[in-house]
């Protein structure tokens, strides 16, 4: 039988690039499974190259995907009675309620950022994350302060989730091959993450301070708010740690 990448072609309108390296199947399926939760969700699963290895593990796995040929492929080859498919976008798509998720995915470039921002931002229960991302928007998300890389996306994951980098790949690793590199990170929730309505006011907060990155807080900010948090109102947003931000946003009242 063909290998799973070559019966499905790739469209480049939905960011499709289908892993093909063994080592970082292996490492994705690995950290998912290795997660206690009832059920699985996967993202984007293409041809199915995770799926087959995820439905072995006999809990029950969702997928979600925007190409009607995937979804149609993946029904054709899978009809194990704990396999359930989707067929939509996944940054708006209706989720089944129920116990926390595993959710893993090699997740399209051109909407993996919005994907994972309803992940943080929406109630929706996850015990463990294992996703693919463009290596650009990986460093970003576990930038650091102080470092050009470090913006409001970095702040909003680290203060909600422990970020594990589990392997690089290069463009090889993948049919067809993408011109950039790529990373799969693992993100374990933080028992200490605020609650969505603060995480709404740290976006707001974090987005107003960001878009003039390089003017002080007090320019964007106001310098009365900066003072009440004990924070020097002459920094500027990328000076400001993940802990620090959240401290500050809970000093303010305004419904941001």
């Amino acid at each position: 039988m063909d290998a799973p990448h070559r019966l499905l072609k790739a469209k480049k309108s939905f960011g499709q690039n289908f892993l093909v390296n063994e080592g970082a199947i292996r490492t994705i399926v690995s950290a998912a499974l290795d997660s206690p939760a009832d059920r699985i969700l996967e993202v984007g699963p293409g041809p199915g190259v995770l799926t087959e290895r995820l439905l072995m593990d006999g809990r029950p796995l969702w997928a979600v995907d925007l190409d009607p040929e995937a979804v149609a492929l993946l029904r054709s080859r899978f009809n194990e009675g704990h396999f359930h498919l989707l067929l939509g976008d996944a940054v708006s798509l209706p989720l089944p309620e129920g116990p926390p998720w595993t959710i893993v995915g090699n997740l399209p470039y051109n909407a993996a950022t919005p994907i994972l921002t309803r992940f943080l931002m929406e109630p929706i229960p996850w015990s463990r994350m294992v996703l693919m991302f463009q290596k650009e928007v990986g460093v970003k998300l576990m930038g650091r302060a102080g470092t050009k890389e470090y913006g409001p996306l970095s702040v909003l994951v680290q203060l909600c989730a422990k970020l594990t980098r589990l392997a690089v790949l290069g463009p090889g690793s993948f049919r067809p091959s993408p011109k950039v590199d790529s990373v799969v990170i693992q993100f374990d929730p933080r028992e200490d993450a605020p609650d969505l309505e603060t995480r709404k006011r740290l976006l707001g907060l974090l987005h107003r301070a960001f878009t003039h990155r390089r003017k002080t807080l007090s320019n964007t900010l106001g310098a009365e708010l900066l003072e009440a948090a004990g924070l020097d109102p002459r920094l500027r947003p990328e000076a400001i740690s993940p802990a620090q931000w959240l401290h500050l946003v809970r000093h303010s009242s305004h419904g941001l």
